[in-house]
């Protein structure tokens, strides 16, 4: 049995896989998939969000990212013909080799440089020598991108808007030779970019130096591959813009997904925080 999206011309196989990091995005995604009567098989990459996969996936296996060779196998004996890569994997496990198994190592040997679309290109192609594709990461949860506009009740000031603005293309910029997708701005002034470290941990390192009223930025790559690395934005985003007294969030309109939206909104707003799409 398989079903057409229109949006993306596409038919989709009412067996679907699902190759999971952390957090609730993949949850949403088999939570959405089942709903619409897709079965979803999951390879799980991490530990913290089991329990609640289980509840919407008719099989949960665990691996580690670096086990390429068991996770390709499971998809092929599930008979799986296409997968939706969601959830946080940090790039941190590419400096612990010594849980990657030897194909996995040989596909990390051919990459120049190991940077987030050059890998992960290399394993989408890995998946297609085995008749498995790779879908958008957005097909199952499109109403969790985030439409244009200020979200909660507090406004962006002058001086925030004037931020946001050169956060913007800074960020783009950024994309462009594929570093980050975040930055932290005050003042017209640069605090942090985002590296290897994630958002979270710019944000931290960003809004320390700016002590108060940091800006954050975060957007899509100028030529943002659509399968991996779609920027999203939660309730622990904004917990630690709170706890290092940032003052503002701006993401890209339409290109990006926010998680558990009514509780972004409403922590923002009871903690004095901007959420803003641009």
């Amino acid at each position: 049995m398989v079903k057409e999206d229109k949006t993306v011309s596409i038919m989709l196989e009412n067996k679907q896989g699902l190759l999971a990091g952390d957090g609730i995005l993949p949850v949403e995604m088999a939570r959405h998939a089942k709903e619409n009567g897709f079965e979803v098989v999951c390879v799980s990459l991490a530990n913290d969000n089991l329990k609640e996969l289980k509840k919407y996936c008719s099989k949960v296996y665990s691996c580690h990212p670096g086990e390429m060779t068991k996770i390709e196998k499971i998809f092929t004996e599930e008979e799986i013909k296409q997968v939706t890569f969601l959830g946080k994997v940090h790039k941190r496990v590419l400096l612990q080799l010594h849980k990657f198994d030897s194909r996995a190592i040989e596909i990390l040997k051919t990459v120049k440089r190991l940077n987030d679309d050059e890998v992960m290109l290399l394993i989408v192609k890995e998946f297609e020598k085995h008749n498995i594709t790779v879908l958008d990461q957005t097909i199952f949860i499109k109403n969790l991108m985030i439409p244009s506009g200020v979200l909660g009740k507090i406004k962006p000031t002058e001086n925030q808007l004037a931020d946001v603005n050169y956060g913007f293309w800074l960020a783009k910029e950024m994309g462009k030779v594929d570093v980050g997708q975040s930055v932290v701005i005050k003042d017209k002034m640069i605090m942090a970019v985002e590296a290897i470290e994630g958002t979270d941990m710019c944000i931290r390192r960003g809004a320390k130096l700016a002590k108060k009223k940091a800006v954050v930025v975060k957007v899509s790559k100028p030529f943002q591959d659509k399968r991996f690395d779609i920027p999203a934005i939660g309730l622990r985003t904004l917990k630690t813009m709170k706890r290092y007294k940032a003052d503002l969030i701006a993401v890209e309109a339409n290109e990006t997904i926010i998680v558990d939206q009514e509780s972004v909104v409403k922590f923002a707003d009871k903690n004095g925080i901007v959420v803003m799409a641009v």
